[in-house]
């Protein structure tokens, strides 16, 4: 084992990762990156004939994700390569192993964007707006043909009114409008998991977007729905609400505004009572509370059924 800022990591996997980047590749030092919840992700620094490069390091640890989903490694290593197509800045995929044949457990390997995580910016407008124009450049990439598509986490048919929300019938209205036809939407390329802290910021621009295992065809408005929640839980409906103004703007008559996927992003939360993300407080964001989140959701999820009513 070798250990490098207080980083453990096997030799065999270090060699592999070396081995992906020049045949004399050194590695330099390890550290493990915050946010993320269902792998294990480090930012690794290797020098090669005095030159320095960062990469990052995902391994898929969880056991259930990959029982569920066992292609995890070659899904994110074709999200890489499809990504790069949308003209957003996103990591170079280097090397992958599927089955976790040279690194022990799955793995992908790609190149380090630079810049941060942003949760307190100086001028929120701004920063909302940056945001929509990058997902609304994103959704511009044709995915008619891609193998991997949009399912919901939750077993629709089996949802029922969350026990922690004192507005159960008007969670039972959700619920049976989300059971109901979907509205037709044209596919594309989406993230899929669309949200502040997997976009990175240098000098109040974007310089990137990570995190793109979960990336598919489907319709915009799951994106567009997964980053409201967030935007709502984070900072409230108005925060949210300006998120959707500024992708109408950018995305023009390309798209048209559908309740319905916001209520089927929704329900992604359902799984059992709401709870702080920890990428919140590791990114800066403090005084955020469960019984807040509760709050947020069940107004995000009231504002939701007033414009599905056409309020």
């Amino acid at each position: 084992m070798t250990v490098i800022s207080n980083q453990i990591l096997p030799d065999r996997l270090l060699k592999w990762v070396a081995a992906a980047i020049h045949p004399l590749a050194s590695v330099q030092s390890i550290t493990r990156l915050h946010g993320g919840m269902s792998s294990i992700v480090h930012s690794i620094t290797l020098e090669v004939q005095a030159v320095e490069s960062k990469v990052v390091l995902r391994q898929f640890d969880n056991a259930e994700w990959l029982r569920q989903e066992p292609d995890l490694a070659l899904h994110e290593a074709e999200n890489l390569r499809w990504a790069a197509k949308t003209g957003v800045p996103t990591p170079q995929i280097l090397a992958f192993d599927e089955t976790g044949m040279d690194c022990g457990i799955p793995a992908v390997l790609m190149t380090q964007l630079e810049g941060t995580v942003d949760l307190q910016p100086p001028d929120m407008d701004s920063w909302v707006d940056g945001l929509a124009k990058t997902l609304a450049q994103i959704h511009t990439t044709e995915a008619k043909d891609y193998p991997w598509s949009y399912f919901t986490y939750n077993d629709v048919p089996a949802l029922e009114a969350p026990s922690w929300s004192s507005f159960k019938e008007d969670w039972s209205k959700v619920i049976a409008l989300v059971k109901g036809p979907r509205p037709i939407a044209k596919p594309c390329f989406i993230h899929r998991d669309y949200h502040p802290t997997n976009v990175l910021w240098q000098h109040n621009q974007i310089s990137g977007v990570v995190d793109w295992v979960n990336a598919c065809q489907g319709p915009a408005g799951i994106d567009i729905g997964h980053c409201r929640l967030n935007l709502a839980q984070l900072y409230g409906i108005n925060t949210a609400d300006a998120f959707l103004n500024a992708y109408e703007k950018h995305a023009g008559s390309r798209f048209q505004y559908e309740p319905y996927w916001d209520l089927l992003s929704l329900i992604d939360i359902l799984f059992g009572p709401p709870s702080v993300y920890p990428g919140w407080p590791a990114f800066g964001v403090t005084g955020l509370t469960d019984a807040l989140m509760i709050q947020r959701l069940d107004a995000y999820m009231l504002s939701l059924l007033d414009k599905a009513s056409g309020h």
